[in-house]
């Protein structure tokens, strides 16, 4: 069992950055996929970005922007944020387990972080 604790959120103005931290324990994360989801009000949780043992994939909408990271010492990915809109205002989800397939769909990862609130003001 893998338990995911998700940390950073908040609120920022446009233009601002904010770093984003999962935490992982129960299990050791470095050699797995960890995701990030994110989740505005009324809409589906969309893929944001990945971190696998052979690099990093991300959504168009936060390519150039979002950089996602890991630290094995610590068993944390993070993901930096740059240049924030307001479209980007969510809660922010980790996810590891990952079944095979497509990282881009939520329902392929076994184990969720609570999440962590996201809010870009304009």
């Amino acid at each position: 069992q893998v338990q995911l604790v998700e940390s950073g959120g908040g609120l920022v103005q446009a233009g601002g950055s904010l770093r984003l931290s999962c935490a992982a324990s129960g299990r050791t994360i470095s050699t797995y996929a960890v995701g990030w989801f994110r989740q505005a009000p009324g809409a589906e949780r969309e893929f944001v970005a990945v971190i696998t043992w052979s690099g990093s994939t991300y959504a168009d909408s936060v390519k150039g922007r979002f950089t996602i990271s890991r630290d094995n010492t610590k068993n944390t990915v993070y993901l930096q944020m740059e240049s924030l809109k307001p479209e980007d205002t969510a809660v922010y989800s980790c996810a590891s387990g990952f079944r095979g397939g497509s990282y881009y769909y939520p329902r392929l990862y076994d184990y969720w972080g609570q999440g962590t609130q996201v809010t870009v003001s304009s």
